[in-house]
């Protein structure tokens, strides 16, 4: 086996993907199975920080569109993070990974703050860093927030682990014609409006020179194939 293409990842879990194949929650052998994914990568001896979404609980902009602030919705998104965090956590500690959740809110009854020192400190000392509560912002979703702790902390690149298998140009699962890009730059993901990652992550990415790797996460094992450089995904850099 070769060695992984980076040493230092942020990877971005959809909170859609915890869920397995139910319509909401989370599906604990999907959890289990992407604990166990994220271990074997982290013994390829690649620091990980992990990005969870919380779409899976509860989406913020949906509710706003039923009168809720989007102010308030994105904050009880936001917790929703902070949710999918700690189930995750206690998923890798049970495999013997030591762990870590650092959250962007200040709650310290749950998780510590979010600080560069203490994520370098982490991630030094091989645990997986989970990064809850998104930027602590609203109006920012969790997938600008893996940009921003990638550029943060020192990251090579953002590991977009979603439901699909790369970027295509249009909804594979709606149109049967759509075609999978192998690569493409910054600059054409954000003019292509692909929905696969908000225009302000890609913007960031571009702007930090930061690579980022659309693909699968529903195949196991998918998430050290793309550290080794063998998984099937799309290339978005340069």
């Amino acid at each position: 086996m070769g060695e992984p293409a980076y040493r230092r990842v942020v990877i971005k879990v959809s909170g859609e993907s915890l869920a397995g194949d139910q319509a909401f929650g989370i599906h604990q052998p999907t959890l289990d199975r992407i604990a166990g994914d994220l271990v074997k990568a982290r013994e390829l001896g690649v620091e990980i920080a992990v990005v969870v979404g919380g779409g899976n609980i509860f989406r913020g902009v949906e509710v706003s569109s039923r009168g809720v602030s989007r102010t308030t919705g994105d904050t009880m998104g936001m917790l929703a993070t902070v949710m999918n965090c700690l189930a995750l956590e206690s998923a890798l500690e049970r495999r013997g990974q030591s762990t870590r959740t650092l959250t962007a809110l200040v709650m310290p009854q749950v998780s510590e703050l979010f600080t560069r020192a203490a994520a370098h400190r982490y991630l030094a000392e091989g645990r997986i860093v989970l990064l809850a509560g998104g930027t602590g912002n609203p109006y920012f979703t969790t997938d600008t927030t893996a940009v921003l702790r990638a550029a943060e902390i020192g990251a090579q690149a953002v590991l977009k682990a979603t439901n699909v298998d790369g970027v295509y140009s249009a909804d594979p699962k709606k149109d049967k014609s759509a075609t999978r890009f192998e690569r493409l730059t910054h600059s054409q993901a954000v003019e292509g409006g692909y929905k696969v990652m908000d225009a302000t992550a890609f913007a960031l990415a571009r702007e930090t020179a930061l690579p980022i790797i659309v693909f699968s996460v529903a195949e196991p094992g998918s998430i050290g194939a793309i550290l080794n450089g063998k998984g099937r995904g799309t290339l978005v850099a340069g």
